[in-house]
């Protein structure tokens, strides 16, 4: 992934926010089905490498300017005796993902596949197919596979050396390098990945900056090659062409996001605490409570959430990270129809609150916890049910269709017409987020 040292440009290039597209280049063949990543909106990420090793962040190479030999001293001693992927299958269902994406190559080129175009492999280094692993294990548990594919390569010989290569600054920026041959490369890898595996529902490609644009990728044959071999893939946006979706990295859209007036599909990828490979020294870990805020907010703006775990050198989750998705689990068991198959709603929520809609029923997430009264404007006459979602209790409401009585003691005098008050516990639901579900009736609530 990026660097998150880099500047904010830097990081706007390599597809972050959301760029208008060049005008020479036409966007691509829609796959054939994007319905289950939008029905799905919550999805796994896991970056594990030699990095992993070091424990002080994926860029640890590029940071250090560490040399290739040095480096290798994680490849002599990788060993991940604890990657256990059925069990990291079972977490991420548990914890209402409903697919999973896989580094299979990061930009230090350590490939967790059996390659035939390189001994830089886990299978050389360990006799264990990760990738393989990793795919049989989440079909297992029903979730869709996913591929993260780095476009940089520090340790093959043809990549040319640039501002992110570890060997900046030295003699190896004079070798002579040809990155024709290594597109060739890239290719093969693709299509080893693309054809040895099965059916793969998604393909993430990391990175496209200044110094490299998509002719150093030859960007368009790639594509091409990836929708001969799975013409239904989704394909990411940062091979510095458009993309079936879009990738905001570290970046939360408070709203639909669109390109040229048109809404695209997108996924905010975030990790737990700022890196995307294990950190030991790390502590900055976001709140449960605050990622599931983060899911529904993407939800609610019509797009997804990829939530990166970072495996330690030995390929165990940490206990921070078990931890967080445990608690994710515990929500996502009560609340995952307010999230699965969901998406924008037309109706504006009140302050502190955020609407995700499924057909008939609109789902009402409380950021904060109102005292007893909570008003729904526009509601009024268009709400047959409320209750809990957590536990199916019922939840009483009044209808503002005109002003009030003078007298009338049981509804606030200061709501406008039209106005659905509902009627809360003093006491907040013990759960990360609470949410209302609203069962929908009457003119303009149409699915």
């Amino acid at each position: 992934m990026v660097d998150n040292s880099q500047s904010i440009s830097a990081v706007n290039a390599s597809g972050v926010t959301v760029p208008d597209p060049a005008p020479d280049l036409a966007a691509p063949q829609p796959p054939a089905s994007t319905a289950w990543f939008e029905e799905a909106r919550f999805g796994l990420f896991v970056h594990f490498g030699l990095y992993s090793m070091a424990a002080r962040h994926e860029w640890v190479r590029s940071r250090e300017t560490m040399s290739q030999e040095a480096y290798d001293r994680y490849l002599h001693r990788f060993d991940p005796d604890l990657f256990d992927a059925r069990q990291l299958a079972r977490t991420a269902r548990e914890s209402g993902m409903r697919y999973a994406v896989l580094t299979t190559k990061h930009h230090d080129g350590f490939c967790l596949f059996d390659s035939a175009l390189t001994d830089y492999t886990s299978v050389r280094a360990t006799g264990r197919d990760l990738v393989r692993e990793f795919v049989d294990a989440m079909r297992a548990e029903g979730l869709r596979v996913g591929f993260y594919y780095s476009l940089l390569d520090w340790h093959h010989p043809d990549f040319t050396v640039d501002e992110h290569h570890p060997l900046r600054g030295t003699d190896a920026e004079k070798e002579p390098r040809d990155m024709a041959r290594y597109r060739a490369y890239m290719e093969g890898q693709i299509r080893e990945l693309l054809t040895g595996y099965g059916d793969i529902d998604l393909l993430f490609f990391d990175f496209t900056y200044p110094q490299k644009g998509p002719e150093a990728w030859g960007a368009e044959q790639l594509r091409s090659l990836v929708r001969e071999l799975r013409p239904g893939i989704l394909v990411n946006d940062r091979l510095g062409i458009p993309g079936d979706y879009v990738t905001p990295e570290q970046y939360q859209p408070d709203r639909p996001l669109e390109r040229d007036g048109e809404r695209v599909l997108w996924e905010a990828c975030h990790t737990l605490n700022g890196s995307w490979g294990y950190d030991r020294d790390n502590h900055d870990y976001k709140d449960p409570a605050l990622l599931v805020r983060m899911l529904v907010e993407s939800v609610a703006c019509g797009g997804n959430l990829l939530l990166n775990v970072g495996p330690t050198g030995r390929g165990a989750l940490d206990p921070r990270a078990r931890a967080t998705l445990r608690d994710i689990a515990g929500w996502s068991a009560l609340h995952s129809r307010s999230v699965h198959g969901a998406g924008p709603s037309a109706f504006t929520p009140p302050p502190n609150a955020l609407y995700t809609r499924r057909g008939r029923h609109l789902y009402l997430h409380l950021l904060a916890w109102p005292l007893k009264h909570l008003h729904l404007p526009g509601l009024a006459g268009r709400v047959r049910y409320a209750q809990f979602l957590h536990d199916g209790s019922e939840i009483r409401f009044q209808e503002m269709d005109q002003a009030p009585p003078e007298h009338n003691n049981l509804a606030p005098q200061s709501q406008p017409s039209g106005t659905l008050t509902l009627t809360l516990p003093i006491a907040r639901p013990d759960v990360l987020l609470p949410v209302i579900e609203l069962e929908l009736d009457g003119p303009g609530t149409e699915a």
